[in-house]
C-alpha cells in the first residue's frame, strides 16, 4: 500500500512558512499584498475567491477583492489592471479564469506586469521557468515538486512522466522537474506507447482532465503517483486522473483528490505573493 501524501497537511506548512516571513516583514512596515479581480458570477470561481481571501488573511496578507458584473467591458477590466499595476502597495494580481466569453483572456493574462504575476502565466515568467530561472512559477506545478520533495524523495535522477501538455500544469510541471535534475518524458494525445511509457516512470504526474485514465497496469511499483487531475463523476463525487482504488496498492507514494494537490496551489500563490512583494521591496 501506498504512502498517501497530505496535500492539506503540507500546503499548511508552507502557509504557516509565509505567515512567519510575513510577520518578520510588518517588522519593517511592509505587508504583502494580493488583489483578486473575479469578472461574472460562476459559482466555482466565487469559490476559488473565497478560499483565496480566507489564505490571504490566514497568512497575514493584505487581499484586495475586485467583483465585477458579467457585462463589464474589456476595456473596463484592462483599466483596473493599469491601476492596480501602478500602486505600489499592490504586489500580486490575479485574474480569477475562466473570463466572460467577450474579454480575451490572454490581452488580460498579458496586460498583467511580470513582477506582479503571482499565477505564473505571462509570457515572460513562462520563458524565466523554461531556462531555470523562474521568480514566479506556476502554482499547480510548483506544489506538485514541493508535494514530492516534502515527502522526502528526491527528483534527480529519476525517470519523470507527465501525462499532459497543457500551458497551465503538463508543460510547466515538466520543466520544474527537469530543473530538480529529474529525466522527463511528456505523454499527450498522440504518444503511441502510452501505458508503456508510464509504467517505466519513477514519478508519475497525471494531468490530463480524463477520470481515472491511470490504471494500475501503467504505474510502476513503487513509483511517486502525483494526480492533479479533478472530475466530478455521476454520483457527484470527485475523483482524479488516477484510479486511485488500484493504484493505491501498488505505488510507493500517491495524492489523493480530493486533498492532495488541490490545496497546494493556493499554498503556492500565497508563497508567490510573498516573493512578489520582497523582489519589488529589493528584500532578499
Amino acid at each position: 500500500m501506498a504512502n498517501i501524501i497530505d496535500g492539506k497537511l503540507i500546503s499548511t506548512q508552507i502557509k504557516d512558512e509565509v505567515r512567519a516571513e510575513v510577520e518578520t516583514l510588518s517588522e519593517k512596515g511592509i505587508q504583502p499584498c494580493l488583489a483578486v479581480v473575479l469578472v461574472g458570477d460562476d459559482p466555482a470561481s466565487a469559490v476559488y475567491v473565497r478560499n483565496k481571501k480566507k489564505a490571504c488573511e490566514y497568512c497575514g496578507i493584505k487581499s484586495l477583492s475586485y467583483e465585477l458584473p458579467d457585462q463589464t467591458t474589456e476595456a473596463e477590466l484592462l483599466e483596473l489592471i493599469d491601476t492596480l499595476n501602478a500602486d505600489p502597495s499592490c504586489h500580486g494580481i490575479l485574474v480569477q479564469l475562466p473570463l466572460p466569453k467577450h474579454i480575451d483572456e490572454e490581452k488580460v493574462l498579458l496586460r498583467i506586469l511580470p513582477q506582479k504575476d503571482v499565477d505564473g502565466f505571462h509570457p515572460y515568467n513562462v520563458g524565466l521557468l523554461s531556462i531555470g530561472n523562474a521568480v514566479l512559477k506556476s502554482c499547480t506545478p510548483a506544489g506538485c515538486i514541493e508535494l514530492i520533495k516534502r515527502s522526502g524523495v528526491d527528483i534527480a535522477g529519476k525517470n519523470c512522466v507527465v501525462v499532459g501538455r497543457s500551458n497551465i500544469v503538463g508543460k510547466p510541471v515538466g520543466m520544474l522537474l527537469m530543473a530538480e535534475n529529474g529525466t522527463v518524458t511528456t505523454c499527450h494525445s498522440k504518444t503511441k506507447n502510452m501505458s508503456e511509457i508510464c509504467s517505466k516512470a519513477d514519478i508519475l504526474v497525471a494531468a490530463i482532465g480524463k477520470p481515472k485514465f491511470i490504471t494500475a497496469d501503467m504505474v510502476k511499483e513503487g513509483a511517486v503517483v502525483i494526480d492533479v487531475g479533478i472530475n466530478r463523476q455521476e454520483n457527484g463525487k470527485l475523483c482524479g486522473d488516477v484510479d486511485f482504488d488500484s493504484v493505491e496498492k501498488k505505488a510507493g507514494y500517491i495524492t489523493p483528490v480530493p486533498g492532495g494537490v488541490g490545496p497546494m496551489t493556493i499554498a503556492m500563490l500565497m508563497k508567490n505573493c510573498l516573493t512578489a512583494c520582497k523582489a519589488i521591496n529589493n528584500i532578499n
